[in-house]
């Protein structure tokens, strides 16, 4: 029996954020419905009975998800591209699903009183200069439209905008979270990459495996914090348990605020760890870092941040969460896993 009678639909459950919480919620006894167009991250959740996989297209056959919309009770929206080389080299395949197939999810949640979890981003935030970013009082700043690397930041506001008037003004129920720089063991595949299309922590792990210089964008002096997926998905589940409303109407920084590290402090702790593995710590020492201008990375219309910090005030007095894990036993969890082939019991 779920919990609560409710039945949660996570579209985009194949994905990073949606594999782990998949499995989180069904340890609690939640039913849940994932849809994805893969399920190579689900083995671990196909073997619960209250887990129902749907393999389906959601921008060619969202009839079918519609109808799961109105099985379901809680809709956790996951589907989108968020690599950073995607917005400025397929804007408009970023635009099409991210935004156009989300406006049809929530609407459909409007029109069948169906509570939904969304996540926005830290990247809506921008260029603001606040130490820390505020979910309500910080100011949303972005740059030219000529640098198209800002579209994803723009769609996830603009989609926090109309949920948030949905809310207002026609009752939906809802909570939007914005992570920041979630990394852990499965955020991407250290062995198979491709330059400048994967997360920047397996980007890198990628390379020193592959003994090909680590690739600095502006020489890595952008700072962000690093927060570890199970601290993420604790996070989340107090969101979806909602406790007497807590969460309703709110918006939430998921973050780690004190494990801020350069991208450069990120290459360094890297490569130390690598060598304490004795099988790979030639590929440690052996290690280039290189530094290259952004738009040579990523071509002209990218443009970056120096630092992206959260307050998680928040999180903290209305849900009664903090993090907890450090970033060098997230990278200890990371390496076990992709060079050892070791898992982890995850806190979830």
């Amino acid at each position: 029996m779920n919990v609560s009678g409710r039945r949660i639909l996570i579209l985009g459950a194949n994905g990073f954020i949606g594999s782990s919480l998949t499995l989180g919620l069904l340890r609690k006894n939640y039913d849940v419905v994932g849809v994805d167009l893969s399920d190579f991250n689900l083995n671990e959740s196909k073997k619960f009975a209250n887990f129902l996989f749907r393999k389906i297209d959601v921008l060619q056959n969202f009839d079918e998800v519609e109808s799961l919309i109105k099985e379901c009770d809680i809709v956790v929206a996951l589907v989108a591209i968020a690599v950073p080389s995607m917005y400025v080299k397929n804007p408009i395949a970023v635009y099409n699903l991210d935004y156009e197939h989300n406006v049809q999810v929530i609407k459909t949640c409007v029109q069948y009183g169906k509570r939904i979890v969304f996540p926005s981003t830290s990247e809506v935030y921008g260029m603001c200069s606040d130490k820390a970013f505020d979910e309500r009082l910080s100011q949303l700043v972005l740059g030219s439209i000529e640098k198209e690397r800002w579209i994803y930041s723009c769609i996830k506001q603009m989609l926090d905008r109309l949920i948030w008037a949905y809310g207002k003004h026609e009752g939906l129920q809802f909570t939007i979270f914005r992570p920041f720089n979630f990394i852990g063991p499965k955020l991407d595949n250290i062995k198979a990459q491709q330059e400048g299309a994967s997360r920047v922590i397996t980007q890198f792990a990628h390379n020193i495996l592959n003994s090909k210089p680590i690739k600095l964008v502006d020489g890595g002096f952008q700072k962000r914090c690093f927060t570890f997926i199970d601290d993420g998905i604790d996070c989340l589940l107090k969101i979806i348990e909602n406790k007497n409303g807590c969460a309703d109407g709110q918006i939430f920084n998921i973050g780690n605020p004190t494990e801020e590290y350069s991208i450069k402090e990120l290459a360094d702790i890297l490569i130390s760890a690598f060598k304490e593995y004795p099988e790979y710590t030639h590929l440690a020492e052996n290690a280039e870092i290189v530094s290259m201008a952004g738009s040579e990375y990523y071509g002209k219309a990218y443009e970056d941040v120096g630092r992206r910090v959260p307050s998680i005030a928040n999180a903290k007095s209305i849900l009664g969460w903090s993090p907890k894990t450090d970033i060098r036993t997230a990278v200890k969890y990371i390496l076990d896993y992709h060079l050892l082939g070791k898992d982890y019991e995850a806190c979830i």
